[in-house]
Parts: structure tokens; sequence; C-alpha cells
């Protein structure tokens, strides 16, 4: 948990955009990314990513209830719960999925929070009548304690809430100036992925 959570960011490797339906053909993600100064009293770190990806309807099967996307990279197959959204999708309709990653590492003086894992889970769809559409989000928070410190290699070493220990290089140095041993670091990382019919008028 803590090597998935804090490397992405620490590292400066970027976010992998996994949009399931094969982000990497389509477009260059639109990434915003602030940092807090090294020289405020507690670094922190902010970074997201987000984009879009279109494709077609390839197939339904009205007796499973699924529909099956076609992107440029792969295929997904969805279930859609209501019967009605079901019927108002035929094969050749153009679908747009947008997705959006964010990582956030905010450091905590002890006593501010506490080391653990917490997880929240977001499923939504269109109401009865409106365009088929759905949206799935996640956000993982994991709050760890810094173990050590490594100026000269650039490095901190943090352990998780269930006492697994990882070292990571930091992205930016400095940041380790504003931080000790026993400090805690908040790590935030959030996704979420739109599907829907795409109604953009034909150009």
């Amino acid at each position: 948990m803590v090597k998935m959570l804090l490397v992405p960011l620490m590292v400066g490797g970027g976010f992998v955009l996994a949009a399931a339906l094969g982000a990497s053909a389509v477009q260059r993600p639109v990434v915003v990314a602030q940092a807090v100064p090294a020289d405020t009293a507690r670094p922190k770190v902010v970074e997201a990513a987000a984009v879009t990806i279109r494709g077609t309807v390839e197939a339904v099967d009205a007796e499973k209830q699924t529909v099956r996307l076609k992107g440029p990279k792969r295929s997904l197959t969805l279930r859609i719960r209501d019967p009605k959204k079901l019927e108002a999708i035929k094969v050749g309709d153009p679908v747009v999925a947008k997705y959006y990653e964010a990582l956030a590492i905010e450091v905590k003086k002890p006593g501010e929070t506490t080391p653990g894992v917490t997880t929240q889970q977001t499923l939504a769809t269109s109401k009865p009548g409106e365009t088929p559409a759905g949206v799935i989000g996640e956000q993982i928070t994991a709050t760890v304690t810094i173990m050590g410190l490594d100026k000269k290699a650039h490095t901190v070493t943090v352990k998780g809430p269930e006492g697994d220990t990882e070292t990571i290089k930091a992205r930016d140095p400095r940041n380790l100036d504003a931080v000790k041993v026993g400090d805690l670091v908040e790590v935030t990382y959030t996704r979420a992925l739109a599907i829907s019919l795409d109604k953009t008028p034909a150009k």
C-alpha cells in the first residue's frame, strides 16, 4: 500500500492513465501540478491528470444486460442494470469516457492524525429518461509515518499502517528540510471514470 500510493508522485514517474478504453492512443492527459515551496512549515504536493477517450458501442446483449464498448486499443464490457437504458443503446453509437486521477501528499504533525487507511467508493448512473451514463469513483487515504531521512541520498523511509516500510527517493529534495522523523504523511489517491453516450454533434 505504501509503495503503490507514494511512488508515482515522489519518484516523479507521472500518472499511469489506465483508462478502460485505452487512453494512450487518443490524446495527452491534461496535467495540473502544484507544490507548496519547501520553505513552508509543512510541504504539500498535489498532482492531477485527466484524459478524454472516444469509442463506439460494439455489441449489445439484451439477455445478459451488457454492452461492449470498443476503444482505440481494447474493448470493455459493461453491465447495464436499467433495461430502459439498454433499449436506448445501439450498436455503432458513439461513446465518450473521461478518466481522472489525482494524488495529494501532505505532511502532518504528530497528534493531528493517526496512521491508517480509509477507502471511499462512489457509483452513480443517469436518471430514467436521461442519456445512458455512469460514473465510478474511488478515493484511498493512507497515513504513514516517517521513520528515517537521508538528505545526502535524497530519500525518506516511511512505515505504513500495517508495519511495512518503504524507502523512497524524494521528488524535490528541498522538502526533506521541512520534515523530521516521527512526522506523519497523509496520502490521498483519487480516481474516477465516467462513461456516457456521446451526444456531441458531428462536425
